[in-house]
């Protein structure tokens, strides 16, 4: 098994360390760092970025830093710890955007913790850049293409958060990391809907 990449590494330790500093100290850090909604007394701006460090649960933190270690340790040592960076706080701030317009149309008034907006933006960017690349997910455990693997997920959540199943879920905000992935790449690429040479 490879080492980690630093900026992977990083996300880890500080995700793991502040479930247990969350666990052990009472509701503070979730009144805190969590996203509210806008309009909410305890709204606060840099919680577009603090939410996805808490996790409600520890099946929450493993399931999220077990797809932060496989997806994002690989993008990470092709792009280089800057450009990782980059990406990763693309995705969170753009699930982030997507969940404060969610909550604004439908009245909904509870916080959103966890990394997952990032780490869905990583899954997306793991299926454009290893497309045919078969990897064995743990939930199907089927083989299957990465880009298969990226399709039906990015249409389950569509479908989930639709239909309001499994309404404790941000499913939202989950699409809004991988749009927030997705812009980022073309981005890079000098494609639509932005202009200019090639950044890649």
């Amino acid at each position: 098994m490879p080492p980690l990449p630093p900026i992977v590494q990083a996300l880890l330790l500080i995700n793991v360390a502040v479930f247990c500093i969350d666990a052990i100290s009472g509701p503070w850090l979730t009144r805190l760092f969590a996203l509210w909604p806008p309009g909410h007394g305890l709204f606060m701006p840099w919680q577009v970025v603090s939410y996805a460090f808490l996790h409600g649960s520890v099946t929450h933190l493993f399931f999220n830093m077990l797809g932060l270690w496989m997806f994002g340790s690989e993008l990470e040592r092709l792009w280089g710890e800057r450009r990782f960076l980059q990406f990763y706080t693309a995705s969170v701030l753009t699930a982030a955007a997507v969940q404060l317009v969610f909550s604004l149309l439908t009245g909904m008034a509870n916080p959103l913790v966890g990394a997952s907006g990032g780490l869905f933006g990583l899954l997306l960017a793991y299926g454009m850049t290893f497309p045919n690349r078969t990897i064995m997910p743990l939930f199907p455990p089927i083989p299957m293409k990465a880009k298969v693997f990226v399709a039906v997920y990015g249409a389950l959540e569509l479908f989930l958060g639709v239909t309001g199943t499994m309404s404790g879920i941000a499913h939202f905000a989950h699409l809004g990391g991988m749009l927030g992935g997705f812009l980022m790449i073309r981005y890079w690429r000098g494609q639509p809907p932005f202009k200019g040479r090639r950044r890649f």
